[in-house]
């Protein structure tokens, strides 16, 4: 709050906004699954190691998120706002592809703080319940919605989380192999990344979860995902590398 970290509309100086990276999403039969590390960066300092990048959007759908934290703090509040207006005055939600749309909007009308460096790009995960299966949509400034196939990643440490991705997913994992996979993808993109932070043994800080389904969108709680990361940093003490991938004709 002091004048010198204040962001000025005229050089946009935006390096004291504390920044969240990263999430990502992956589909399985019958639902789909959000994870997010906890680190939060300004410039080359950690101002926040337990952010929740990923929030429940409604009963069926979750949002997670990476940039500016105050802008996408509000964007998500402002969305879950408008999915449980749009259901007490319709008497029905909305459709999957019609909450990324209104995300899409919502996206579109911070495009010129977006400009000037206060970036907010949402990645939106949801069970649509007709198909009986989990989408995932990402965005890029101006708003554009985009279906991503399978899995997607964003945020600095996102081309890391990718590529662990592409040796780890199938598209027939199992929920609990998937949550094993996006936490294998996020040590990967801590490994490499110091903008993302990796499970915290020491002081209890582990990736947040979250997956929708039939049943409804659920958050993993603290001891579920504590597990997971568990599993997966002791595996790393004998395989610093992590999984291998199998080779398939």
């Amino acid at each position: 709050m002091l004048p010198w970290n204040r962001v000025d509309e005229n050089t946009a100086d935006t390096t004291a906004i504390p920044h969240g990276t990263t999430v990502l999403a992956a589909t399985f039969p019958g639902g789909v699954m959000v994870a997010g590390d906890r680190r939060a960066t300004a410039g080359n300092m950690i101002v926040n190691r337990e952010l929740e990048k990923v929030a429940l959007a409604d009963d069926y759908s979750i949002i997670a998120y990476a940039g500016a934290v105050s802008m996408s703090l509000e964007l998500i509040r402002l969305f879950q706002f408008e999915l449980q207006h749009y259901e007490k005055v319709q008497g029905r939600s909305l459709s999957t592809a019609g909450k990324a749309n209104r995300l899409a909007a919502m996206v579109r009308a911070n495009l010129g703080l977006a400009a000037q460096g206060m970036v907010a790009l949402p990645l939106y995960a949801g069970y649509d319940e007709a198909k009986g299966t989990g989408h995932i949509f990402s965005y890029d400034i101006g708003g554009g919605p985009y279906e991503e196939r399978g899995f997607y990643a964003l945020g600095s440490g996102s081309p890391y989380a990718r590529g662990a991705m592409k040796k780890l997913y199938r598209d027939d994992l199992t929920v609990d192999e998937l949550a094993r996979a996006c936490v294998e993808a996020l040590y990967d993109a801590a490994d490499d990344d110091a903008a993302t932070g990796g499970p915290d043994l020491t002081r209890g800080i582990y990736p947040v979860l979250a997956v929708a389904t039939a049943d409804g969108a659920r958050r993993y709680s603290d001891d579920e995902a504590a597990a997971i990361a568990r599993t997966v940093v002791d595996a790393r003490m004998t395989s610093p590398l992590g999984p291998k991938a199998p080779l398939r004709p």
